[in-house]
């Protein structure tokens, strides 16, 4: 096969940094064609066809790289002779449109774990900074991580769902609750899922709704956030990314991060014992270590949880969910399930797509559309490594030398229970 051409090759660099971009791809595509490295192009449509499923440029394009032939160029005669075009996209999607939902094997009754998205904006008004009203997700929406719930409910959500009680012990609703854990493991949606136990607000903020160029803007902007949330309450103020909003000021001290950190505190803190009364604070991070020790005082994020790669029951919930909609057959979610130990919700939504790239490719190939089967999904989970791994390995370092008051003794106890310490 002749080498590619430097456009070809040009192309090919820039689709590596917008994999997104579907007319790019269909254009690397096109010249893939017009060079005769059809088996190539086939692959680039796939992936674009994965973006853009009805895009017709796509699928006549597929058909050319799939070697459809043309129409003879004659002059005029009789009736125009029909030819051939190639895969008949339409007959496939008439093939597979009886078959979803999908068949599995098994069809236990498990919760669903969508991912939520986080919000921002402009300070100023609350509409400004999209606080999203209750929209009915709760803790049962979240397949299993049962351990998870059970700390929730002991460590924060018990004392306020009994006001009676609260008010006879003279506890305060003041301080918050951090998630900590390796990125991928549904950190966002268990914050969204407190918001729905409490029938809550929900206003979710990152360091780039706050970080601004100008000096003072950041602070401002730390606090037009509480007083959106305060005007909202009850509200859950979800900080996203906790070790870049609250880095320790030690690393920041010639930065304009550490008064948005001092903003921060002072937030935490309430301009008087009621400031915070109806605001939940929770946040999240996968570097705790990295997050300034002032926040983690006692009245501020006071509370810690390790969320960890989902178990075996939130595995099949996570696959379920991103398999619904997919024609499948044949697949057994608790065999699944169990050869996927260790990935997180981000590994398992891959490996979804991975499975059905592998028979939409196949399918295109023969011209034969089938099933995404449990061989495309094993096949797929063989060449998935967990994402985890880089983060217990440093997660692990932590956890020996750096343990001050036990504050990491959950993540221990897991690095023990899984031979990795």
């Amino acid at each position: 096969m002749p080498e590619h051409s430097p456009l070809i090759q040009s192309l090919r660099a820039a689709v590596a940094g917008a994999p997104d971009d579907v007319p790019l791809r269909l254009h690397l595509a096109e010249l893939l064609v017009a060079g005769g490295h059809h088996d190539e192009a086939v692959a680039e449509v796939a992936v674009a066809l994965q973006h853009a499923p009805g895009d017709p440029q796509a699928r006549e394009l597929m058909a050319r790289a799939m070697g459809a032939p043309q129409a003879p160029v004659e002059p005029p005669q009789t009736a125009p002779q029909a030819t051939p075009t190639g895969f008949d996209w339409r007959a496939a999607e008439d093939q597979v449109g009886d078959v979803v939902p999908p068949r599995f094997i098994e069809t236990p009754q498990a919760p669903e774990a969508p991912q939520a998205a986080d919000g921002g904006g402009d300070p100023g008004d609350a509409a400004a900074w999209e606080v999203e009203a209750p929209d009915g997700v709760r803790l049962a929406d979240v397949g299993g991580m049962q351990d998870v719930k059970d700390r929730l409910e002991a460590a924060f959500l018990a004392p306020l769902r009994n006001p009676e009680l609260r008010k006879l012990y003279g506890k305060s609703l003041r301080g918050g609750l951090l998630l900590y854990g390796p990125p991928g493991c549904g950190k966002t949606f268990i914050a969204r899922a407190v918001a729905g136990e409490l029938g809550a607000n929900f206003l979710s903020i990152s360091i780039n709704d706050v970080l601004d160029m100008w000096m003072g803007n950041s602070e401002r902007n730390m606090h037009e956030v509480f007083e959106t949330a305060r005007r909202q309450a009850p509200c859950v103020l979800f900080l996203d990314e906790l070790d870049a909003l609250g880095a320790k000021r030690s690393r920041t001290a010639h930065s304009g991060m550490r008064n948005t950190v001092n903003q921060l505190l002072t937030e935490l803190d309430g301009i008087d014992a009621s400031a915070n009364e109806g605001v939940f604070v929770l946040a999240a991070t996968n570097v705790p270590w990295d997050v300034d020790n002032a926040l983690r005082r006692p009245g501020r994020l006071d509370r810690t949880l390790l969320v960890l790669p989902p178990d075996a029951p939130a595995r099949e919930a996570i696959l379920r969910y991103h398999l619904k909609d997919r024609p499948v057959a044949g697949v057994d979610l608790r065999k699944l399930a169990k050869a996927t130990d260790g990935l997180s919700g981000a590994d398992l939504a891959h490996l979804c797509e991975a499975g059905a790239e592998r028979a939409l490719l196949d399918s295109a190939r023969t011209g034969t559309v089938r099933m995404i089967g449990m061989k495309d999904l094993m096949e797929a989970a063989a060449t998935i490594s967990p994402s985890s791994d880089p983060w217990f390995a440093s997660a692990r370092n932590v956890a020996m030398f750096a343990n001050e008051g036990g504050m990491y003794d959950d993540l221990v106890t897991y690095l023990k229970k899984k031979r990795k310490l």
